[in-house]
């Protein structure tokens, strides 16, 4: 069955589902900064878009386009900035 999610006054929104793979979400975010936790390890794919993403315990700023995937680990929070629509998926392990 397929829930849906709502972040940061809906500019974040999210279908989430599970399958032989595991849990996963599919998403959008609208232009904006954003911080997100994990309560499990994240493999985050940008689908379409570009995020600007600081990972946890870093300064610095790195951008993922379509296709790049980057992992958080668990219990952590990172944060996230996009000028544009983009879209997401997101594995849980």
């Amino acid at each position: 069955m397929f829930k849906t999610n709502s972040y940061f006054d809906d500019k974040v929104i999210s279908i989430a589902f599970e399958n032989q793979e595991g849990k996963a979400t599919v998403g959008v975010m609208a232009p904006g900064e954003y911080t997100f936790g994990t309560t499990s390890v994240e493999f985050m794919t940008v689908v379409s878009g570009e995020m600007h993403v600081q990972l946890p315990g870093s300064d610095d700023w790195k951008n993922y386009k379509p296709f790049e995937t980057f992992k958080v680990e668990a219990e952590k929070s990172f944060n996230v900035k996009v000028t544009t629509d983009t879209s997401y998926r997101c594995i849980y392990k």
